[in-house]
C-alpha cells in the first residue's frame, strides 16, 4: 500500500530555539522535510519574526524558504467584518451537539461573543466549548448568555474585552449635580 502526505502543519514554532542544539537539530529536520517531501508545509507560531527564528545562518535559511503570513484577530469595523465573524460563530454553532440548543442562538449573540473574545478564534472556541460543558453538566443542553458569562476567558481576550465591550448598565443612575 502506498501513502502520501499533502499537508504538514507544525504549531508552536515560536518555541523553536535556534540557539540550542535541540532547536538547531529540529530546524534542520524541518528544512530537510520541506525540501524533500512533496507536500505543503504550514508553520504556526506567535511573533516568530521577533523571537529570533530568522536570525543567524539557520534563521536566514528558514527566512529564505518560507513566507510569513501575519494573522490577527477578526475585525469588527465594517459590515463585511461583522458578517465574517458571524459566519465563524455560525460554523462553530453547527458543531454543537446539544439536545436543547436552538440553532441561531449563538449567531444572534455574535456581537457579544466578539467583544467577549476580542475576535480571537481560539478564545471563541474555548468560550463556546466551556459553555457547552456547563450546559451538559447542568442538564439544560443549551448554550445561553448566562452560561457563557460563567466561563472564564483567557488573559488576552480579557484585556481586549475591557477595551471593546460596550458599557453595561448597572441599574444605578447618576444624579445630576
Amino acid at each position: 500500500m502506498r501513502r502520501h502526505v499533502d499537508l504538514v502543519l507544525v504549531d508552536e514554532l515560536h518555541n523553536l530555539n535556534l540557539g540550542s542544539r535541540a532547536g538547531a537539530e529540529a530546524s534542520d529536520q524541518l528544512k530537510y522535510f520541506a525540501e524533500r517531501l512533496p507536500a505543503t508545509f504550514a508553520y504556526a507560531g506567535i511573533d516568530v519574526e521577533s523571537q529570533g527564528l530568522f536570525a543567524g545562518t539557520r534563521g536566514r535559511q528558514i527566512a529564505g524558504r518560507f513566507v510569513v503570513i501575519p494573522a490577527a484577530p477578526f475585525s469588527h469595523a465594517t459590515n463585511a467584518d461583522k458578517d465574517a465573524w458571524r459566519g465563524l460563530v455560525s460554523t462553530l454553532e453547527t458543531m454543537l451537539r446539544l439536545h436543547e440548543h436552538a440553532p441561531g442562538t449563538l449567531t444572534a449573540m455574535s456581537d457579544y461573543l466578539f467583544h467577549r473574545t476580542g475576535g480571537m478564534i481560539g478564545s471563541l472556541s474555548q468560550l463556546i466549548r466551556g459553555a457547552a460543558v456547563l450546559a451538559i453538566e447542568d442538564g439544560s443542553e443549551a448554550v445561553t448568555e448566562e452560561l457563557l458569562e460563567l466561563v472564564p476567558i483567557d488573559f488576552a481576550a480579557e484585556q481586549s474585552e475591557q477595551l471593546t465591550a460596550p458599557v453595561k448598565a448597572t441599574g444605578r443612575r447618576r444624579r445630576a449635580a
